[in-house]
């Protein structure tokens, strides 16, 4: 099918579409069919009521505005896809020629994604991670699995923070125990602020048998009953401290299937380093990627950024009512408004969309392609992560258009992955990097506002 494409502006274009006449008149067939089998004629059966009757009836136009309205789309997105284009809106559709017997012709002006050429992107210069596991590392790990052994004893000091408390606590408003928090005989730690932070603040240098009295607001996570103002009463009954066994070759037995501490030292190392291995590749990926976007420069059209940004908010929304809140609560109960988060969430979606722009051009310039089999395979990975079966989750990512995205995301991973493969890594203690705000001789980038990739 015919079709040009003319820049019309910054990230505008206009696609002029021709549909030769004999798609366009097999087509419009099909829509008189389709019409054929939507009205009641007398005399004639229902999907076979002629061209010349159903003209008469609806009128020519109404069934030329029918084809239109369904074909037009389905020309618009083969040309969009000729032309390698990512909208990032809906085109402005107008219909040039619709006579029978011509060729249809319409144009579709639209924003779309902006499209980078990259120059000397390979052998990126950035500094490996540090992945040593020090005796230090070890030892912390040590002390946290003592922790998960460790046993309380009565002490006769006063408490303080890390201690534990057995007590009778009351919150009440006008005289009447407010249920959440009220406890008897209450295992509570002190620094915990499981309930109020005031609380924790005067139990410390407590004894067992102190009264302690005073008043507290609840906070947001007591849902109703945030912003209530509440009279405590605790009475201390004992203080607790925890006990924790010695790191000696008992408490290995115990705590492991090995005999000793040193073996036991021996294996938290190496899994430590397996752990620190792991994360210091994602810091690697991240880090190569960070090299080249801060080596371009890309206008980036506002309706993308904003699109990006409302996708961030709602994910935050949507995490916040998983937990029984609002995303307005969350923001206070963590000092920010919204003004604040919304800048900041900008900031993230330019950042990541130059990233994608970045992977993306890099797909491009060296093939990179999905194959079926990657798409079968993410396919079932999130089938199983949803607890569904993959034919469904594949069903739904056709039917949704999400199956495009989902090839974007393997595609721009399997860039990420040549580009770290063709990093230049600098150990960690060697000669410091380069400067990676340089000039983008080093990296080069041109962009052509015409073209990009879905996703």
């Amino acid at each position: 099918m015919p079709s040009t494409l003319e820049e019309t502006g910054k990230h505008q274009v206009k696609l002029t579409i021709e549909v030769p006449a004999d798609q366009f008149a097999k087509d419009l067939d099909k829509t008189y069919r389709k019409v054929s089998g939507q009205i009641k004629v007398p005399g004639f059966r229902k999907g076979h009521v002629p061209r010349k009757v159903i003209d008469a009836q609806v009128g020519p136009g109404a069934v030329l505005q029918e084809f239109l309205e369904d074909a037009v789309p389905l020309y618009y997105g083969e040309a969009v896809r000729e032309h390698e284009l990512a909208p990032i809106a809906d085109p402005d559709i107008e219909i040039e020629q619709a006579d029978e017997g011509q060729a249809l012709v319409f144009s579709a002006s639209v924003e779309v994604r902006p499209r980078l050429t990259l120059t000397n992107y390979k052998g990126v210069q950035i500094e490996a991670p540090d992945v040593e596991v020090t005796d230090q590392d070890v030892e912390t790990y040590v002390d946290r699995l003592r922790e998960r052994f460790a046993e309380l004893e009565v002490v006769g000091r006063p408490a303080g923070k890390g201690d534990y408390v057995v007590a009778d606590i009351h919150g009440g408003v006008h005289g009447q125990d407010v249920e959440e928090v009220t406890r008897l005989e209450y295992l509570y730690e002190v620094g915990s602020e499981e309930f109020v932070p005031e609380l924790d603040r005067e139990l410390e240098g407590k004894r067992k048998g102190e009264i302690l009295q005073f008043n507290a607001t609840l906070p947001e996570r007591f849902g109703d009953q945030a912003g209530t103002e509440v009279s405590f009463r605790v009475l201390i009954k004992e203080v607790k401290s925890k006990l924790l066994p010695e790191a000696n070759d008992e408490f290995a037995k115990t705590a492991s299937e090995f005999d000793t501490m040193q073996e036991l030292r021996d294996d938290i190392r190496t899994q430590l380093h397996a752990v620190k291995e792991r994360e210091g590749q994602d810091v690697l990926r991240e880090r190569v990627l960070a090299a080249l976007i801060d080596r371009v420069e890309v206008d980036l059209p506002d309706r993308l950024v904003d699109h990006e940004v409302e996708h961030r908010v709602q994910s935050a929304t949507d995490r916040a009512e998983r937990i029984g809140m609002t995303l307005e609560q969350v923001l206070e109960s963590q000092g920010w408004d919204e003004l604040r988060f919304r800048s900041d969430a900008r900031a993230h979606a330019v950042r990541a969309l130059e990233g994608d722009l970045v992977l993306e051009a890099v797909a491009r310039q060296e093939e990179i392609k999905v194959t079926p089999e990657e798409l079968s395979a993410r396919v079932v990975e999130l089938a199983q992560a949803v607890g569904r079966e993959p034919k469904e989750v594949a069903r739904q990512l056709e039917r949704t258009g999400a199956v495009t995205q989902l090839a974007g995301d393997i595609i721009r991973t399997k860039a990420l992955d040549l580009l770290v493969e063709e990093a230049e890594v600098v150990g960690v203690e060697q000669q410091p990097l380069k400067d990676e705000t340089e000039p983008a001789e080093t990296v080069g980038a041109t962009e052509t506002s015409s073209q990009g990739e879905s996703g």
